[in-house]
């Protein structure tokens, strides 16, 4: 690792830290990672190589992005805390491939941002804030954006339902929604030890490896998902109970158990029972 990468420990985390007077800030989800080892293996697990553009989400004081920005031939950091913004300009300084944005990602243009750097795309690499996981990943999803894969830090529980299949309790509507859109790996688990301020969860980082078209063809997307969130807001009832009481998607019982019937299932299937391929087929007979 070169000299230039120097905040992947305690002790110059926390010098940084009191040198501007700042903490993590509870509202954004602060915790700074300060393992170096974990770091290398975050940039590897990205695949980033010397012809990638990368888009970090949430670098805080410039920890990972230091490590990024020594593989990556360009790196985009988008920060909601402009009081991490001096910090980055001194903990980048020595890096010319490296721009930061004071941005809340939820509401910056990312293809605007891409074209102005010449990027015709990215992947994108985040140790991301648990309050915000799951917006901010289908946000990055659900768009049509030029992104390769995202590889992010989040808590291990919500890592392990994204890749979870049917059948399983973790299994959910995130688990389709991120199995609809991409492939799904969990590379490593983190102890709370790498963090400061230590997390009171274990967290995992995941790869999701954007498809190249859904996963599977459905004719009403919409009604596919609002039908998944109305199979899971009442987990334990039978789907034609669930889908009859839905403030997601409302439908008469015998629709429901109608179109079970015509795909060859139980009319007391829960949802989580259902494969992502029998939701769109579900969907298209409910749709009719």
């Amino acid at each position: 690792m070169s000299s230039k990468a120097y905040l992947g420990n305690p002790s110059k985390t926390s010098e940084i830290l009191r040198k501007f007077g700042i903490s993590a800030q509870k509202r954004y989800g602060q915790n700074f990672l300060v393992d170096s080892n974990i770091l290398e293996k975050i940039v590897n697990a990205a695949g980033i190589t010397g012809e990638d553009t990368v888009l970090e989400i949430g670098p805080g004081i410039g920890t990972l992005t230091q490590h990024i920005a020594l593989a990556a031939k360009k790196v985009i950091c988008v920060e909601i805390d402009r009081n991490m913004i001096p910090v980055l300009e001194y903990t980048l300084s020595e890096f010319d491939n490296v721009t930061v944005i004071n941005q809340d990602i939820l509401k910056t243009d990312i293809v605007k941002i891409l074209e102005e750097n010449n990027a015709k795309s990215a992947k994108v690499v985040a140790n991301l804030p648990y309050y915000i996981t799951t917006p901010i990943i289908m946000e990055l999803l659900e768009k049509d954006l030029p992104i390769e894969s995202i590889t992010v830090m989040i808590q291990k529980e919500v890592a392990e339902r994204m890749q979870v299949k049917a059948g399983s309790k973790d299994y959910g509507a995130l688990s389709l929604a991120v199995a609809f859109y991409s492939n799904a790996e969990v590379k490593m688990t983190v102890s709370p030890n790498c963090f400061i301020p230590r997390p009171n969860v274990d967290s995992a980082v995941i790869r999701l490896d954007k498809l190249e078209k859904p996963a599977v063809d459905v004719k009403n997307r919409d009604l596919m998902f609002k039908i998944i969130k109305g199979a899971f807001e009442q987990r334990r009832k039978t789907l034609t109970n669930a889908l009859s009481h839905s403030s997601a998607y409302k439908t008469d019982k015998k629709n429901v158990e109608n179109a079970l019937l015509e795909m060859g299932k139980n009319i007391n299937i829960r949802g989580e029972e259902l494969s992502l391929e029998e939701f769109a087929l579900l969907s298209d007979i409910l749709g009719q």
